[in-house]
């Protein structure tokens, strides 16, 4: 998930308990609203607002004409009776990716001293939680790169909730206009520019890729594959669409996988002052494991 962002939606005229306004294709209650809820936050932790139905209906409307329901009410039973790929869809249709290469510049600068920190050879190993279409990941191994050079002994795994968003990152193709904050050294660098039908886009060079083991990961179940501890965490503007609860369980289990003394990059609206027995801060919206 990103760094998976909610769409803002208005009610858009539904009454108490009835359809939305006329002219709808499906019908829509505030019952079919509630099941979404209640589906979304049992299978991926999301805590969806009031003000999401608009959205909601929009993204889920796709669902119900691909798998050829005539109403939510059937396509939502469908699906709470049926334990098979479709499920991710409903995830996938319900998250949202903004994300962009090198957001929030100021993590990276910090990430670059802490990774000089430590003597020359060293192994690191990092995790990024909310992949979405890679861009994060990638600002996060161009920053090793630069700061350990080309031999650095560096792991990065990338993991979203969302299966088609992690297929792209791994893909590793974008268009050029949203690179435009790199600067040409780091576009000669790191990227391949596309030619004849691929003209306009760029893909990430193998020394980018080789470094980064994209896997699905869901952060609210508690059968996360890692083996070893990590050094570094981003978790960025994922903990503001879970509930307080959710955010504890998930900050617990993030403490469990981080070395002692290992950072912590969260996003720049989220605060965990109620976590201080796991996390202390140490800059601008970046904690250190206790």
């Amino acid at each position: 998930m990103t760094t998976a962002r909610m769409e803002t939606g208005t009610a858009g005229g539904l009454g108490a308990s009835g359809p939305l306004a006329q002219g709808r294709e499906f019908v829509w209650t505030n019952a079919d609203f509630a099941r979404v809820q209640a589906l979304i936050y049992q299978r991926a932790g999301i805590s969806l607002h009031d003000g999401k139905h608009a959205m909601v209906y929009s993204r889920l409307s796709r669902r119900l004409r691909e798998t050829g329901h005539g109403s939510f009410k059937d396509y939502l039973g469908w699906l709470e009776t049926h334990d098979g790929p479709e499920w991710q869809e409903f995830v996938n249709a319900l998250t949202t990716n903004l994300t962009a290469f090198f957001r929030e510049q100021h993590h990276f600068e910090i990430f670059a001293s802490h990774l000089r920190s430590r003597p020359s050879g060293s192994p690191w190993r990092v995790w990024c939680n909310a992949a979405s279409t890679g861009e994060e990941p990638y600002s996060i191994v161009i920053t090793a790169l630069e700061a350990l050079g080309a031999s650095a002994s560096f792991k990065l795994v990338a993991s979203d909730i969302d299966s088609k968003v992690l297929a792209t990152a791994a893909n590793g193709v974008y268009r050029v206009d949203s690179l435009k904050g790199l600067s040409q050294e780091r576009l000669h660098r790191f990227f391949l520019r596309g030619k004849g039908a691929n003209d306009g886009m760029v893909r990430a060079k193998p020394e980018l890729r080789r470094l980064i083991e994209f896997m699905s990961v869901n952060l609210i179940r508690d059968d996360w594959p890692f083996r070893e501890p990590f050094d570094v965490v981003f978790c960025r503007n994922v903990m503001i669409y879970f509930d307080g609860p959710t955010q504890r369980k998930v900050l617990e289990r993030i403490h469990r996988v981080l070395k002692p003394g290992g950072m912590l990059f969260v996003g720049h609206a989220e605060n965990f002052s109620e976590s201080r027995d796991l996390f202390t801060l140490r800059g601008k919206t970046v904690y250190e494991r206790r």
